[in-house]
């Protein structure tokens, strides 16, 4: 085992147990011990400064590019898939690919699409007050966040709404490659893949025959401008907005209704300023109880920091969750959507792979926020709710709820 230079021993985290969880003492106690813990899958960062630090350290690559072949899965459609994606691609491919890819989730496109967001949301808070006036149960990931999420992707890529359900359940199932259980669940995954990329190609033909203003006609273009995507890369990169641009927002979701059913002061602030406090709301619960519980990185050559040898090949993993409630940084890390000053959180990465649709999860987030503390208050979860491992990614798979609706005279 490790040990510090002033021989106090390194803490060990045991990431793949069952148990784990990223919010619980024993993270924090470890935290207060170390700047670094060690894991069965390399080290943990826990502290903010030096998660700060590694997310931008030239010596650290994405660290996800080997995840199918560390669990046995070494070829098939998904393999090649993961492979090739912008997550885990370095260097100038990423670079290149990442460059052409920008201009389609610009601050000025997510800024169009709050309407539409505002819209969906609306809509779904209309049918969860009419579900819990006639006594049925509310079901927050079912009733609001996944069809929220997906048809807030749909607005984004100028998809008919009626797709949602078709691309919620491929995304689900493709998140299971994201678990220590893919090679069990490797042969739907990869027929998930292939009706994605299926979907996608009748997508490209369309906005090629018949461009718009969506996001999908904008990466048309740039597939046939002369600095281009290829087609496979095109077609990579839409079955992966397809996965990640649901499947995160969904989760985030949940989490976040959590975290002011903790905090009921703040989320009565929120339903009282909304559209002053909507941003740093959001801003606070994702930086408190984030879907991405840590990012992974791999060392691409020995270095050392702080004392601590890191050998070529090593995998660290950068705790976001541990840094973004580290009192180093957030002397009073509780939530508190008022405060000013306080440091920005690493839920979406940073670095060269700092995740590239930010400025869409903001928004329509910001948007689905402060609409469902104005339409409810008295949040509780009765029990019945079942949650994603607290490692990883994590999120609810199903959240009951129940809420008294807000008096808005």
């Amino acid at each position: 085992m490790a040990t510090q230079t002033d021989d106090t021993e390194v803490p060990y985290l045991d990431i793949a147990a069952p148990e784990f969880a990223m919010s619980s003492e024993q993270v924090r106690e470890a935290r207060e011990r170390s700047w670094y813990a060690e894991t069965n899958y390399g080290y943990g960062v826990l502290r903010y400064r030096e998660v700060s630090e590694l997310l931008k350290h030239p010596s650290l690559n994405q660290g996800s590019a080997k995840w199918p072949d560390h669990h046995g899965v070494h070829s098939g459609l998904f393999h090649d898939w993961w492979s090739k994606n912008l997550l885990v691609l370095e260097g100038e491919e990423h670079h290149r690919i990442r460059r052409l890819l920008n201009p389609a989730f610009s601050p000025t496109v997510a800024r169009r699409l709050e309407p539409e967001f505002a819209e969906i949301a609306t809509e779904l808070i209309d049918a969860m007050k009419a579900k819990a006036a006639s006594g049925e149960e509310i079901e927050f990931v079912g009733d609001f966040a996944e069809p929220f999420a997906t048809r807030a992707l749909c607005a984004m890529m100028g998809l008919s709404h009626e797709h949602w359900p078709f691309i919620a359940d491929r995304a689900n199932t493709v998140g299971y490659a994201l678990s220590v259980s893919i090679k069990e669940d490797i042969e739907r995954i990869d027929v998930a893949v292939q009706e994605l990329y299926d979907f996608v190609d009748q997508l490209i033909r369309e906005r090629k025959a018949d461009p718009g203003q969506d996001v999908v006609s904008r990466l048309v273009q740039f597939s046939e401008a002369g600095d281009k995507l290829t087609d496979a890369e095109l077609r990579n990169a839409l079955v992966l907005m397809l996965f990640g641009g649901m499947d995160t927002t969904r989760n985030q979701l949940g989490l976040i209704l959590q975290t002011f059913m903790r905090n009921p002061e703040q989320w009565e602030l929120l339903a009282e300023r909304p559209a002053e406090l909507a941003k740093p709301a959001l801003e606070e619960a994702l930086r408190a109880n984030p879907t991405t519980r840590w990012v992974t990185r791999e060392a691409n050559e020995d270095f050392e920091y702080q004392g601590l040898r890191i050998a070529k090949g090593t995998t660290v993993h950068l705790f976001t969750m541990s840094s973004g409630t580290d009192p180093e940084a957030y002397p009073d890390p509780q939530i508190d959507i008022e405060a000013e000053g306080r440091k920005p959180h690493h839920t979406f990465g940073g670095g060269v792979h700092h995740c590239l649709g930010h400025y869409i999860a903001r928004a329509d987030m910001s948007v689905a926020l402060p609409l469902l503390a104005e339409s409810f208050t008295d949040l509780s979860c009765p029990g019945g709710d079942t949650w994603l491992p607290d490692s990883g990614n994590h999120g609810p798979v199903r959240l009951p709820i129940t809420f008294t609706v807000r008096d808005r005279a």
